[in-house]
Order: C-alpha cells, then structure tokens, then sequence
C-alpha cells in the first residue's frame, strides 16, 4: 500500500494558489511555539494565519501558562509577510481527561495520542467552519514523535463532515523539525522536554 506524501499534496495547494495569485485565511492549531515556528515561517507567505491555541491536554497549569505566553511573544516578535492573528481556546482540562478515562495507561503514541489528535483538531475545525475560514491545519506534524499520517486522516474526515478544508501537512519533512529548533534558539524560546499531558509528563520523568 503506498502512503500519501502529504507534503507533495501541500505544494500542490500552495502552487495553485501562487498561479492564482490568492491570499487564503488559515487557522492554523498550535501546540506550542517551537512547533509553529517553522510552520509559520513557511505557511505565512501563502496564507493569511489565525493561530488557535487549544490544548486543553497540557500539564500542569503552569506549564499551559508558559506555552500560552510563549506562544503569543513569537508571533509578536516574528516578521511574517501578511499579519498573523491569535485566539486562545478553552482551556477545558476536564474534557481532556473525560477523553483519556479508560486510556490512562496507554504508552505515548498510541490511541490516547490519537482520541487527544481528534479532540483538538475538532474543535478547530468547528470554529473554522464558524469563521469561515478557508483552511484550517495543525503544527502538530511537525514532532517527530506525532504520527502525521494519523493527524491528516483524521483532517480530512473532519473536513469531509463539517464542509471546511483541511490542509493537508507533514511539517517534518524538509527539515521542518531541524528548522524549528533553530528558530527556537534564535528566539530564545522555552522548550518543553515531554508532549503535554499529565501522561507524558510522567513517562518521561520516570525514566
């Protein structure tokens, strides 16, 4: 079975907008500012960006805190071509762990990460289509540790059910993740060690 290159069906977007000459509105999910730095850096030169901030998984509350700050403190200082707006979701943690009952010991990576995959790009899709947007996307493709070919398929099935479009993305690719790093140090931004959730806090400090 071949995989689709989501990053070849992302260019085929991108140069049919070009040939268009079209500037399209994207709201685009965040997981945190290191994640969007080159994702920003690319995608702000074809579209006009609104980044959503919904992660209602991060642990603890300090930790939501600090991302949210970093997050809004990058967009300010980073020089993209069209403006790129902010809007932070609820921080709803009860939904979260309403989500995981029953997964709790699950190892990253598995069927927890992928129900937390869907709660996030759901309600960005949802407010995608209340805005009207044209896209709607996550940076989420861009850690080496998320399965991209999970998050597009379940983009694309969201976008099929609400009637918004998804855009399809593997940020890694490219040296997408290399790029965020260095941008990371360029900026002087926090890095988390561990994904977010109270889940992965614990994996990764009890090693």
């Amino acid at each position: 079975m071949n995989r689709i290159n989501y990053q070849k069906e992302l260019d085929k977007v991108i140069e049919s907008l070009s040939q268009q000459e079209k500037v399209p509105t994207l709201l685009l999910h965040s997981c945190c500012a290191p994640c969007s730095s080159y994702v920003l850096e690319y995608l702000s030169n074809h579209f006009g960006i609104t980044v959503f901030y919904y992660n209602p998984n991060i642990y603890p509350d300090e930790e939501y805190e600090m991302r949210v700050r970093e997050q809004q403190r990058f967009i300010r200082a980073f020089p993209a071509k069209h403006p790129i707006d902010f809007i932070e979701g609820a921080y709803d943690k009860e939904r979260f762990y309403e989500m995981a009952r029953g997964l709790e010991a699950v190892p990253e990576g598995g069927q927890r990460c992928f129900q937390c995959y869907e709660l996030r790009l759901r309600e960005a899709g949802e407010l995608a289509k209340a805005r009207d947007f044209d896209y709607f996307t996550t940076t989420l493709s861009i850690s080496p540790m998320k399965n991209a070919e999970k998050l597009n398929e379940i983009g694309l099935r969201l976008a099929e059910e609400l009637g918004v479009s998804y855009l399809s993305s593997d940020f890694k690719k490219r040296n997408g993740y290399k790029r965020s790093t260095e941008l990371s140090r360029e900026y002087g931004m926090y890095r988390q060690d561990y994904c977010g959730c109270v889940y992965s806090y614990h994996e990764r400090h009890n090693q």
